[in-house]
């Protein structure tokens, strides 16, 4: 598939996720997630699948600016699943995103709700 860094804990996905998308690595962040995975982004919209996250951060990473690595909430793990979340540094709410384990003991994200909107200002 790829010799890229693979996530050995459910923590190392949001640092690879901000370290691929200041290197504008699309393809990268999208190896992140299961083939199926489900995105809640752009807001008020979810992007499904593999590919096509692919190819949303394809159009956006050229315009957006530098990522920064948020300090991780506690991560709650059950068996084979995860539940990653940080804060965002400007106090806008949370991100989550939960992740599985797969065959080879790596973590892939499954659902990814980069940011979250009150319903007010959707």
């Amino acid at each position: 598939m790829t010799d890229r860094e693979k996530a050995t804990r459910p923590e190392d996905l949001t640092r690879l996720f901000v370290e691929r998308a200041n290197a504008k690595d699309a393809e990268g962040i999208a190896l992140l997630y299961e083939q199926d995975a489900v995105m809640a982004y752009p807001p008020g919209q979810q992007t499904v699948g593999r590919e096509a996250i692919r190819k949303l951060w394809e159009q956006a990473l050229p315009h957006m600016p530098a990522f920064e690595q948020e300090p991780p909430l506690p991560t709650l793990i059950s068996g084979d699943l995860a539940l990653t979340s940080t804060p965002p540094k400007d106090g806008s709410g949370a991100r989550a995103q939960v992740v599985r384990r797969q065959s080879d003991g790596t973590w892939l994200r499954v659902l990814d709700q980069p940011e979250f909107v009150s319903p007010e200002s959707a």
